[in-house]
């Protein structure tokens, strides 16, 4: 069943029980309504009759008291009800013209009692419904009994039910009409989402869209699923890119190695200085290869993963970094720390510092010192290097880019892009800029965690 066609079935079921429910509770308020105004007028007729009759009066005046004057009709402003007289010894007192009310065992019990009693039945008197009431003031003096016809009540009723019916039917076909009416438009921006989805899953284009107006579920599904193809998109450009600038970036040492290969099969006769220089060159393209291959895997694990998170102190990643950078190549790292801790992933986090570290080491030239500074969730090298072309500045981050005065010193390009990524899978940025007085100053900022 499709959802518009279910919702309007549930829109009419919960408004057909709730118009029933309503239906009914009105129904019998009315009908006990009814009943009560109709016992209350027997009652005003038999209450002074069974008083009159329990004092001793005959029952010609007991029935004398039933509503007619001593002429046989109706008294001034009262209501004519068929009354008789019931005694103890179940006889019957009625007006030979009235109409004689039904009497069982139960009305003859109360004629005999002692005690005041009442009771209310409903009867049928030839073919009509009547409401009576068998009442004794006690003594065991009789009873007196009182009758009124509900027919005109039972026609209210009937009707009253019909209306409640037919605004039952009314109501629950509007309700089914204004369920179909709004799952239909619920269900015409669901489908679009759908048909979308199916497009993605068939085609692989990344670039359909579906509306998402407003502010309800529905909306905000749409919005989410455009936000979703967005950076689906993105994360596939950003991976082609990759590909494609490693590819560019492995061909260099790729050719320079089937060179010395091919060099190599001439090994016998190669002077002594030629084979040092092959093997060297070997040797280096190799270590060349080896560490853009590092860098590429390192910028592809960059992006946010599973890797669980966990509060890290910049100060100890700062700390190890200056101390490898010392060891492997006597660069000298003046630290200038702080407290701060941030969450995150700390191989990621460790990987961004040791990149600024070893960059600002190697642009550093004849004087390998740099000053690595970690305040409030910064972390920044500065180094004592020739600085950045200003028109390389927007750029450095950039995947496989490479200044012109870098290109001969040792590197993938990629280091500062990892730093970037990492920065910004950590809800932070990366930034870099010339020192006044000579030198550049690369790094990155991440939220740090507020102080107990």
């Amino acid at each position: 069943m499709r959802m518009q066609t279910r919702m309007a079935v549930l829109f009419g079921a919960v408004v057909i029980a709730t118009a029933l429910l309503m239906g009914a509770l009105s129904y019998v308020a009315i009908a006990g309504r009814l009943q009560a105004q109709v016992d209350t007028s027997l009652l005003e007729v038999s209450a002074p009759l069974a008083r009159d009759l329990a004092s001793g009066q005959r029952p010609r005046e007991v029935s004398n008291r039933s509503g007619r004057d001593g002429r046989g009709g109706p008294g001034q402003g009262q209501l004519v009800l068929p009354t008789q007289v019931l005694l103890p010894d179940g006889t019957v007192l009625a007006d030979p013209a009235g109409i004689s009310i039904p009497v069982d065992d139960e009305d003859i019990a109360i004629a005999g009692s002692m005690a005041p009693t009442t009771r209310f039945v409903d009867v049928t008197i030839g073919d009509r419904p009547y409401r009576s009431v068998t009442q004794t003031a006690g003594g065991a003096r009789g009873a007196v009994q009182v009758a009124r016809d509900v027919s005109e009540n039972q026609r209210v009723l009937t009707s009253l039910a019909w209306v409640l019916t037919a605004i039952g039917v009314v109501v629950a076909t509007l309700a089914a009409g204004a369920g179909w009416f709004v799952a239909r438009r619920t269900s015409r921006r669901l489908v679009a989402l759908t048909d979308a989805a199916e497009s993605v899953t068939a085609t692989g284009q990344l670039d359909t869209a579906v509306p998402a107006s407003g502010t309800d579920e529905v909306s905000r599904l749409g919005t989410a699923f455009n936000a979703m193809l967005a950076r689906l998109s993105q994360s596939r450009d950003d991976q082609q890119r990759l590909v494609q600038d490693a590819g560019h970036e492995l061909r260099t040492p790729l050719t320079s190695l089937r060179t010395n290969v091919s060099l190599l099969r001439q090994f016998d006769d190669m002077s002594t200085d030629t084979r040092a220089r092959v093997i060297a060159d070997l040797d280096g393209e190799t270590r060349e290869l080896s560490a853009l291959v590092n860098e590429v895997v390192t910028l592809a694990a960059a992006a946010p993963n599973d890797a669980p998170v966990e509060p890290v102190s910049l100060a100890g990643l700062a700390r190890g970094a200056a101390a490898r950078a010392h060891r492997r190549s006597g660069c000298e790292v003046a630290l200038h720390l702080d407290d701060s801790v941030v969450l995150g992933q700390p191989a990621l986090l460790a990987r961004a510092v040791w990149n600024l570290v070893e960059n600002g080491c190697k642009f550093s030239g004849g004087r390998p010192e740099v000053d690595l500074v970690v305040r409030e969730g910064a972390v920044i090298v500065r180094d004592r290097g020739p600085g950045i072309d200003p028109a390389d500045l927007p750029h450095v981050f950039d995947r496989f880019f490479r200044a012109t005065s870098a290109r001969s010193l040792p590197g993938s390009g990629l280091g500062l892009a990892i730093v970037s990524d990492v920065a910004l899978a950590h809800g932070g940025r990366a930034f870099a800029s010339n020192r006044p007085d000579g030198g550049a100053e690369v790094g990155f900022q991440v939220p740090v965690l507020p102080k107990p």
